[in-house]
């Protein structure tokens, strides 16, 4: 993109980047991701606004009329701090006509819900595990068609959000436990599904009709106790010493026989299209070792920081992260939301 633009940044309010990071610690700060992008795009001739959103969106309706932005930047991941309600920051963009970066309303809501994708995906003959909804003040009965090992996690958190080694249950007494954590802790609905034995892969997509396929992703799981379920864990994902301790990384997927790997670009495709996204999103799968692909879950707007999946994938592929941003907000301004219809 070689025009410079004027770009509203939106941000939860409680990470909005600090003018001075003199002296700071950027890279473990909580607002790495938005100091990352909000000073890239500064650094690619942009004219950057970080705007921090609470539980009210009048602050947008009146950013933009004072701003006057080419497009919005949204890097919100919740909305009054309830997840769920994120959609609607997207929804309300798209009533004021403002160009947005990432995932359209509709495709939000049918990945938040991880029920409802699974469905979508399952109709259109795309592998997924066998799974089953736990809704809070229901007694918990396990389906005849449900095998254990089973896991357990939230229906609608992303990010290994209540995740732990414990999230697998072997028996009946364990997965009403579990249940029952998700329930109480998370205050969520419980998604539970056949545990997947297999490697886990990222896939990263760009684009709203035509799709860029970046580098298939790996976590490598090789340096955890051997008793230990290969799973990522919240501890996993967001502790840098437990990832240093236990030796787990995350980088290109190697010796992946070219007629998986291109099964598994054609699935992440049809993943990407059944459930309305756009932008750009990471496809989550599941490697058998008979080599059957089980989709996970889709999640829009991934992590966008330097240096996270995303970006290092989109940077094997030949992209830099300055024009990684770049082309995100291009496609954010060719969207048209009637597409949708």
């Amino acid at each position: 993109m070689k025009k410079p633009l004027r770009v509203l940044a939106l941000v939860d309010e409680d990470l909005v980047p600090p003018d001075d990071t003199e002296g700071i610690d950027t890279v473990n700060a909580p607002w790495k991701t938005e100091f990352d992008v909000i000073e890239t795009l500064r650094e690619e001739g942009h004219e950057v606004r970080a705007l921090g959103i609470g539980a009210e969106l009048a602050p947008i309706r009146r950013a933009i009329d004072e701003f006057k932005p080419r497009i919005a930047f949204n890097l919100m991941e919740v909305f009054d701090n309830v997840a769920s309600f994120d959609h609607n920051v997207v929804a309300y963009l798209e009533l004021l006509r403002l160009p947005y970066t990432g995932c359209n309303s509709r495709g939000l809501v049918l990945a938040r819900d991880k029920s409802i994708s699974k469905k979508i995906l399952h109709y259109h003959r795309i592998g997924v595990a066998a799974f089953e909804v736990f809704p809070r003040g229901r007694r918990v009965r396990r389906p005849r068609r449900l095998r254990f090992p089973l896991i357990v996690k939230s229906l609608t958190l992303d990010a290994s959000l209540g995740i732990s080694q414990a999230s697998v249950v072997e028996d009946e007494d364990r997965l009403i436990e579990r249940v029952r954590f998700v329930h109480e802790s998370l205050q969520t609905d419980a998604l539970v599904e056949e545990y997947i034995e297999g490697r886990e892969l990222y896939v990263g997509l760009l684009g709203n009709r035509r799709l860029q396929v970046l580098p298939v992703w790996e976590l490598d799981f090789s340096g955890m106790p051997g008793e230990s379920h290969k799973i990522a864990t919240e501890r996993l994902k967001w502790s840098l010493s437990y990832q240093k301790r236990h030796r787990i990384m995350t980088g290109a997927a190697k010796d992946l026989p070219d007629d998986v790997r291109k099964h598994i670009v054609s699935v992440c495709k049809r993943v990407y299209r059944h459930l309305a996204l756009s932008g750009y999103a990471r496809i989550d799968l599941r490697l058998r070792e008979d080599g059957r692909v089980f989709v996970m879950e889709a999640n829009p707007n991934p992590q966008l920081a330097y240096g996270e999946d995303f970006a290092e994938s989109a940077e094997k592929a030949g992209l830099d992260y300055g024009p990684l941003l770049d082309r995100i907000m291009a496609l954010g301004l060719r969207w048209e939301t009637r597409r949708l219809g």
